[in-house]
């Protein structure tokens, strides 16, 4: 596959040193070193965290947990919060009124 997509990035002198030194002990370009690391390192995170598939669907399973529930120990909280709301707007009306 042809390299067509160029990424820069900043990074300290000596570890640009330690890249250029390790890419002409192993007689290759800097930009071959750097695609083989980029590419092992994709290959570890797909394997430790599964595909991107199984991935979401762990993350979602997670988040699910949460779904619809606000802390505060209420559990009816959804189903009162009009009648909160509406309480406490009427306590803010009633105080500026007061004023």
């Amino acid at each position: 596959m042809p390299k067509t997509e160029v990424y820069s990035w900043r990074l300290t002198p000596e570890t640009k040193a330690a890249l250029e030194q390790e890419a002409r002990r192993e007689s290759v370009s800097l930009a071959t070193l750097l695609e083989r690391i980029a590419r092992e390192w994709l290959t570890e995170q797909r394997a430790e965290n599964g595909s991107d598939a199984a991935g979401q669907a762990r993350l979602h399973r997670a988040a699910a947990a949460t779904f619809g529930t606000i802390r505060g120990g209420d559990p009816r909280r959804a189903e009162t919060a009009r009648q909160t709301i509406r309480e406490k707007l009427k306590r803010r009306h009633d105080r500026s009124r007061s004023d």
